[in-house]
């Protein structure tokens, strides 16, 4: 009877379809394993493919070369190292199933499929995947492990079932998305579980950026005593081996570092670090572009950027026009100093000008309006896809959440790029950021200490500066009261009387909802961006664009 257990949490970012890629960070992490004295290494979930694979994991060819990338692992374990427990996608007869395949001493000692496979939010897995039956325990050197994947800790019956069948430890591996505050949420769910089976419970998350989505790791080990034995840092890959020892009263992890907790700001700056980076990186840019602006949204976006990929891959434009103050030209190029990027001027007025003279005989001289405000920011964003297509840099755009949910944004124009860092912060927030960026470098940045948004940026009221003293409390509510109200109707899908229940004007609440409802078509041909908040204004908020319906 085995009296200890020590079990490597690989703590790896994945990127889905590179098989190749994925088998060689395991690998890695086994050779990491060897050298901490662990007898298993547990992976997070479909950690072979890369999650979430969506409808790649349908392709048969796909599904080969995952199966292949298995049976290379299980050849490794005839070396006497640490045994695998490996997810991937797994074919078992007709059906495909998000699997967890335990692998020892050359042979496939075992082999559980999720049985409670999401389908709200993000999440789309019965779309792609069959549920696999009740699991029981496996048998890995004398010790009954429960191996849960994700989703099946979420409610009792999938742990229920395996205690009541004998299991001992148990261990789940993860793919669970980052949002704001979800670390707690995390914590408790395992609280939960761990009282009602008795076990104690490992927590092994990805980390890494996957198109909107950002995995934060945080991976943690609860005790039978519900104590929190062992936490993982979060936003970093990292190998790390717990002990497990039998007692009178069953198995109990023995204490191991406990990386801090990241505040609120914090994670959401590494979040959108992390997933600008992994964006950028594993779709092969070598740079990025960004509309530096002299506003508080691109100067954020510029940080975030630096601070992800170093200054040198970073190249920032001001594109003035008449409109554009004297100040916010010296406020991007300080800015941009203080980043150390590189910063160009590309005055748009002659294409404004040229736009004007070529639609003059259709315009049949109407009044000037929005139609000229926009052509200003598309001739902006032609000219960031002209710089992009001949540098190679990817455009970013700037738009927070707030202004993407009332359609405050040029389609075609400001809108216009390949990611967006702040796609789900409110402008809000972008505040809170920029003053918190200003104080803290974050780490792993690679861009500088100390104060790099000007505070000249942050104090002026917000303007798009597209005609004469424009400031954008014109055209919406002020900030504060826009993205409570926005919340509501949002995250929390309240309707409007419930709202101005809560001590909102009806009439601003109204205005409100219909600007979010009749800016659908805008988000819809949206570049992506990282997810912060409990549901964001794209994967997360289905709403048909033809909408009858007035709340």
């Amino acid at each position: 009877m085995p009296e200890s257990l020590k079990v490597a949490l690989a703590q790896l970012n994945p990127k889905v379809g590179d098989v190749a890629g994925n088998l060689a960070k395991v690998r890695a992490a086994r050779a990491e394993a060897v050298r901490q004295g662990a007898e298993l290494v547990l992976t997070s979930e479909l950690v072979l493919s890369g999650y979430p694979p969506e409808d790649l994991v349908l392709k048969p060819a796909f599904q080969k070369r995952c199966h292949e990338a298995v049976e290379a692992l299980r050849a490794d374990t005839r070396d006497g190292g640490p045994a695998l427990f490996v997810a991937t996608p797994w074919r078992e007869g007709d059906k495909l199933h998000n699997a967890i395949v335990c692998l020892d001493k050359g042979e496939v000692i075992g082999k559980r499929f999720k049985v409670d496979l999401p389908n709200y939010g993000v999440f789309d897995e019965k779309r792609v995947f069959a549920p696999g039956p009740m699991p029981g325990p496996l048998v890995f050197n004398g010790v009954r492990l429960g191996v849960p994947i994700c989703e099946d800790v979420w409610t009792a019956d999938v742990v229920e079932c395996i205690s009541e069948t004998g299991g001992e430890i148990l261990l789940v591996p993860n793919g669970s998305p980052y949002e704001v505050g979800k670390t707690d949420i995390r914590v408790q769910l395992g609280v939960q579980r761990v009282v009602e089976s008795g076990l104690p419970f490992v927590y092994l998350n990805q980390i890494g950026g996957q198109d909107e989505l950002v995995f934060d790791g945080g991976s943690f080990v609860l005790g039978a005593d519900r104590a929190l034995k062992a936490k993982l840092a979060s936003f970093r890959e990292q190998v790390a081996t717990v002990e497990f020892r039998r007692g009178a009263n069953g198995w109990e992890c023995q204490p191991a570092a406990i990386a801090p907790e990241l505040d609120d700001l914090d994670s959401i700056y590494q979040a959108m670090m992390l997933g600008l980076r992994d964006y950028v990186n594993k779709t092969g840019f070598p740079s990025v572009l960004i509309g530096l602006s002299g506003g508080v949204d691109s100067a954020l976006t510029a940080a975030v950027a630096v601070d992800a990929l170093g200054a040198s891959r970073v190249h920032t434009v001001m594109m003035p026009s008449r409109y554009t103050g004297a100040s916010s030209l010296e406020d991007a190029r300080e800015c941009a100093q203080a980043l150390g990027v590189r910063h160009d001027i590309v005055d748009i007025e002659p294409a404004v000008e040229a736009f004007a003279r070529m639609l003059l005989p259709l315009f049949d001289n109407a009044a000037p309006d929005v139609t000229e405000e926009n052509i200003q920011s598309r001739a902006r964003a032609v000219t960031l896809m002209a710089l992009s297509n001949k540098l190679g840099g990817m455009v970013v755009t700037t738009g927070n959440k707030s202004e993407m949910a009332v359609g405050y944004a040029t389609l075609y124009g400001d809108m216009c790029g390949g990611y967006n860092v702040l796609k789900d912060v409110y402008k809000t927030t972008v505040f809170e950021l920029c003053r918190w960026r200003n104080r803290n470098r974050p780490e792993g940045s690679l861009g500088p200490c100390g104060r790099v948004i000007p505070e000249r940026i942050i104090g002026k009221p917000p303007s798009a500066e597209l005609r004469a003293d424009q400031k954008d409390e014109d055209s919406l509510p002020p900030y504060p009261t826009l993205d409570a109200i926005l919340r509501g109707l949002i995250e929390r899908d309240l309707d409007a009387g419930a709202l101005a229940g809560e001590g909102h004007d009806r009439v601003v609440v109204d205005r409100v909802w219909r600007l979010l409802e009749a800016a659908e078509y805008k988000r819809r041909q949206a570049p992506p961006g990282v997810k912060i908040t409990a549901r964001n204004v794209s994967r997360e908020r289905r709403y048909p664009i033809v909408n009858g319906f007035r709340g």
